[in-house]
């Protein structure tokens, strides 16, 4: 059996043959992108240059890159969704197309890891009127084509989704399913984002898997995107060559391959089983909390999707905190903080009384130790965050639980008195579990599901009040600019966050660092390490620094070099093998010198960054810091505007 770790090197080292630079994962947490608070596919740290812009590496370049989907929180339980992933994927920055990437991708599943090609459908794009795209014929052809080689008759489908499989082999499918960008459907799509056809990969887990009986899908035509359990889809080949405009889509300058597969599913058709939880990245884990419970993996339905929770949200928790997303009630932290919760209150279902993450997080440091080092030179720190918001969460638990099931009492007595069912939640009543006892709503929300009942969800919210809304609903206006958004003032606060930055080093020391951003069109917001809140009279010295900076009207340039380089420049950045070997360095002021503590350098900024940028500082206008505050433990946070 090949294992999970074999399958990543054995792709990585198999289009490294081909000529394809490997290169780092990029963070879970995004970097110079305010649209979104988690990198959600292999392909979103390039979309830069899926768009047009010179990767450092060149134009062909594979990866395994961490994702990390919330809105994939409430499907785990069942037997194939996650909420962490890591995405196999390579791109051909205008250097390859369709007949390449099919073949390679034939040749990498049927030839180097031995997947059985009668097992293997794929699917094709159906063409969109709408967005005026086309039947993608060529990929269907090239597919027919390597399927015949093997002796396999491969006969093209058009309308499987209505007709069933029909014997077929290769099947076209609307947008809804093979279209790809990171909005979906072309006409999500806001302007500016790149999209395209795609051609997809799925395996047969066989016609005798007896999941899709119990689906919603039994009675209907069962075809490879039915969703009954039978296939899965193990690969994705997005042909990039579309961008929207205020038009429609015009051609992008290059036409790119994006290919994204996943691991764990791939590494669920090598090791032939439909049950995620199955595969050996989580073996070793399981059977840590076999060990602490008593229970037995796949024994109990119910425990079963406790089993899967835990597994899969304390994988999440633990690349989650290594990449600084620590348990907090805003931001990526929400999502980290609620990730823990879920998975103490399905401990709690197990029977597991005592605290227990830490260890199960230490059961995936092992697992992951020799591909991700990270995991072990933050070993303390993952552990440590683990048990704290374990230790004061188990508290809140058990009182929210008390009291969630007195309400439960009361309403069958109710029930007993007047013969009238009580099937909704007040408002009221989940804001007294919130607010009295600290139980967070979304696990008011899931234990009132299970016992069938609902929530006055805009009753909570009246009660809950403005000054304390949802970190949720706060962070949607995160996505309020769009995909990729390169507007015109968010590129002008992506330059004046590199002004700011190099100013609060000049006026408070060279400890301080970016630990995180996040750029709209109205405003920027910037975190940096710092113990202390800073004084009136350095948040004034920094603002003149910044708008002495726009007044001498810099220059703004890049270069490409190696880190070595970029270190030795005077570049500031996070070092370490998240780079590749060439990086992009922007300069504010002369580029050949290094940043000087005068400010009145003509060096003022050296930072590594892939983001947009204005060709000159005097394009900023004025800028004006609105707010200075702490953002978590040595950490402080900035708000300002361009006036």
């Amino acid at each position: 059996m090949i294992t999970s770790y074999e399958l990543r090197k054995k792709y990585l080292d198999f289009f490294a043959s081909k000529g394809h630079v490997v290169i780092s994962s990029a963070l879970l947490i995004p970097e110079n992108d305010p649209t979104t608070l988690f990198t959600g596919s292999g392909m979103q740290p390039m979309v830069p240059y899926l768009l047009g812009e010179k990767h450092p590496m060149g134009d062909k370049i594979t990866d395994s890159q961490k994702c990390f989907r919330a809105v994939d929180m409430d499907e785990v339980g069942d037997s194939r969704h996650t909420t962490f992933f890591e995405m196999l994927g390579n791109w051909s920055l205008g250097s390859y197309f369709k007949e390449e990437q099919i073949q390679w991708m034939w040749t990498f599943l049927t030839d180097v890891v031995g997947l059985d090609p009668h097992r293997l459908y794929i699917t094709c794009f159906r063409g969109d009127e709408e967005s005026n795209v086309s039947k993608d014929k060529t990929s269907a052809e090239l597919w027919k084509t390597l399927f015949e080689s093997k002796g396999i008759t491969a006969d093209i489908v058009d309308f499987p989704e209505r007709d069933g499989m029909q014997g077929g082999r290769i099947f076209y499918y609307d947008a809804k399913k093979n279209w790809w960008s990171r909005a979906g459907v072309p006409h999500n799509m806001p302007v500016g984002e790149p999209g395209g056809p795609d051609s997809e990969m799925f395996w047969d887990f066989g016609e005798d898997l007896k999941l899709h009986e119990k689906s919603v899908w039994a009675d209907q035509p069962c075809h490879v995107n039915c969703d009954c359990g039978r296939f899965i889809e193990i690969g994705n080949n997005v042909f990039m060559a579309f961008k929207k405009t205020d038009h429609g889509f015009e051609e992008l300058q290059q036409q790119n391959v994006d290919f994204g597969g996943g691991l764990e599913r791939m590494a669920m058709a090598l090791q032939d089983t439909p049950d995620i939880f199955n595969i050996d990245l989580f073996s070793n884990t399981c059977r840590i909390l076999e060990r602490m419970t008593g229970k037995k993996y796949g024994d109990v339905e119910k425990e079963t999707y406790a089993f899967r929770v835990i597994l899969d949200h304390i994988r999440a928790a633990t690349f989650l905190i290594a990449d600084g997303a620590v348990p907090l009630n805003k931001d990526q932290g929400y999502f980290t903080r609620r990730l823990i919760r879920r998975a103490v209150r399905y401990g709690n279902d197990l029977g597991i009384k005592d605290l227990f993450l830490s260890e199960v997080a230490q059961g995936y440091i092992d697992t992951y130790k020799d591909v991700y080092s990270d995991l072990v030179t933050k070993h303390d720190f993952i552990l440590n965050e683990l048990k704290s918001e374990e230790t004061k969460f188990r508290s809140t638990l058990e009182s929210g639980i008390k009291e969630f099931e007195k309400l439960l009492q009361g309403f069958a007595m109710a029930e007993e008195k007047t013969g009238n069912k009580i099937a909704e939640i007040s408002g009221k009543q989940a804001f007294k579990l919130y607010d009295t006892y600290g139980f967070p709503y979304e696990m008011t929300e899931e234990l009132a599901h299970e016992q069938g009942l609902t929530i006055d969800k805009k009753g909570f919210d009246e009660a809950f009040g403005k000054h304390q809304e949802l970190s949720r609903a706060g962070a949607e206006q995160k996505f309020k600019g769009g995909l990729a958004d390169t507007s015109e003032m968010s590129t002008k606060y992506h330059t004046a966050t590199h002004l700011l930055h190099a100013a609060l080093r000049k006026v408070l020391g060279d400890h301080v660092g970016q630990k995180g951003s996040n750029i709209t069109a109205e405003r920027l917001r910037f975190d940096f390490s710092h113990p202390d809140k800073m004084t009136d009279e350095q948040k004034k010295q920094v603002e003149d620094l910044v708008n002495s900076a726009i007044q001498k009207d810099y220059p703004v340039s890049f270069s490409e070099m190696s880190v070595d380089e970029a270190k030795e420049s005077g570049a500031i950045g996070l070092f370490g093998d998240r780079y590749g070997e060439k990086v992009k360095v922007y300069s504010i002021g002369n580029p050949s010198q290094k940043p000087l503590a005068d400010a009145s350098s003509l060096t003022f900024s050296k930072e590594i960054c892939g983001g947009p940028h204005v060709e000159h500082t005097g394009l900023l206008g004025h800028f004006k810091i609105q707010k200075e505050e702490a953002s978590s433990a040595g950490v402080r946070r900035i708000k300002a505007i361009l006036e």
